[in-house]
């Protein structure tokens, strides 16, 4: 869609943010292709557990277990949790599995655990509260976590947590969206590095895995996390994963359910021709955004916005990205990361990284930062974050977006802007 001399809307917080275009200026606004919503979203997820992709029904996976974990993402993602929850655990409990046997466990990688309204926000049904376990996942707790040794390609140090390995019914929930390291989130990441420990993680974040070129988002092909992840899924057994897909307004157009990796490669397949936009030409300036809340609580997941676009940037064009940060910067681990950047400059930072067997934590982030740093001019446009976090950004910093976009243009001499209202949701390319 083509828009001369208007305003372009961007997911912003909760709220949004209505843009300005600079005078003259010509945009194309980037979105996913339609995706039809599904008109009843209870039935659909009913069918999904009675029908699975390369697995028995729910009912009959479930008949004689014992015990039973169900992972969930944490905060970080708009998963439908409200839908599917319920119905998993009410044909668990059908098939004689003791309540206080199920376990919902909040897969937070090294994420901080969920807790209080926020928990129940993220379960968002009060019946699954009142009714089995609802916990988080530790990373740091190295007794909470069953080591199950090396991969073989790649000796990745397995170690997942004893709530999930244990049970004999074992189920990974959440979304498929593009991921831009892992290539898709969902399916095997929820597991690693979703309830792996933080050996396990820290592994996988190192730059002998980041720095792949195959790392990217909406590519399986070589890269070396999903070869790990799959791996991973290899050597503990059997797992079966609900998988989702949400439209732009965060309602549901797909749901799968069934063995964890033919069933996360169905939603892959559906979701990755709607994803990935080819635009057919690269543009000097880029609006994006960190597609709101929850992804844009942070500036720590406000970098997947940065990524993401990359394809159809002009070597040297601005990248314009609105996040709200409504929770600040980050990690203590994520701000020290992105000191060392600022003192050390891009450059030398790499340098400190690509002989570390282990990543400090969440300085993967940081590393993911120096890709549009290299690309080209990156400025930030947030309400959240104070004159301190925004020098640690390492990014040019605006007070208003279409004074940056006005001379991003002039800079160009080009009047074409390229908007993408969802941010990393949305992956466009030039092919």
């Amino acid at each position: 869609m083509t828009a001369t001399g208007s305003t372009v809307d961007v997911l912003y917080g909760t709220t949004g943010l209505t843009v300005a275009l600079p005078p003259g200026a010509k945009a194309t606004v980037i979105r996913k292709r339609p995706m039809a919503k599904l008109p009843d979203p209870e039935r659909a997820v009913a069918d999904a557990l009675a029908h699975p992709v390369s697995a028995p029904p729910l009912a009959e996976l479930a008949r004689g277990k014992r015990s039973a974990c169900i992972l969930i993402c944490d905060v970080t993602r708009p998963v439908p949790n409200h839908l599917f929850l319920r119905p998993l655990v009410e044909r668990m409990l059908a098939a004689g599995i003791p309540r206080e046997r199920i376990t919902v466990l909040v897969a937070t990688g090294l994420h901080r655990p969920n807790e209080g309204a926020e928990l129940e926000a993220l379960v968002g049904d009060p019946w699954v509260m009142q009714n089995v376990r609802v916990e988080n996942h530790f990373a740091r707790d190295a007794a909470a976590h069953v080591d199950l040794g090396v991969t073989p390609k790649r000796a990745t140090p397995v170690k997942l947590d004893r709530r999930f390995v244990e049970a004999e019914l074992r189920i990974a929930t959440g979304l498929v969206e593009p991921h831009f390291m892992a290539g898709w989130s969902g399916g095997r990441k929820v597991i690693a590095p979703g309830v792996a420990h933080e050996d396990t993680i820290r592994t996988f974040h190192s730059a002998r895995f980041m720095e792949d070129p195959a790392a990217i988002q909406c590519n399986l092909d070589g890269n070396p996390l999903h070869e790990e992840q799959l791996a991973i899924v290899r050597m503990l057994g059997e797992v079966h994963a609900l998988n989702t897909v949400i439209d732009e307004d965060r309602d549901l157009v797909h749901v799968d359910f069934g063995e964890v990796i033919t069933s996360h490669l169905e939603a892959v397949a559906f979701v990755a021709e709607a994803t990935r936009v080819p635009v057919g030409r690269r543009f000097a300036t880029v609006l994006t955004s960190s597609a709101g809340s929850p992804l844009d609580k942070t500036y720590y997941q406000t970098v997947k916005g940065m990524v993401t676009p990359l394809d159809i940037l002009a070597p040297g064009g601005t990248l314009v990205i609105a996040s709200a940060c409504s929770e600040g910067f980050g990690s203590r681990a994520f701000r020290a990361s992105q000191e060392r950047l600022v003192e050390l400059g891009p450059d030398a930072f790499l340098q400190t990284l690509l002989a570390k067997r282990f990543a400090d934590i969440d300085e993967w982030q940081t590393e993911m930062q120096l890709k549009p740093m290299r690309a080209g001019r990156v400025q930030l446009y947030t309400t959240g974050l104070g004159a301190d976090e925004r020098r640690l950004t390492g990014v040019e910093n605006v007070d208003s977006v279409e004074s940056a976009l006005a001379a991003a243009v002039a800079r160009a001499g080009d009047a074409a802007v390229a908007v993408i209202p969802e941010g990393p949701y949305v992956v466009p390319v030039v092919a």
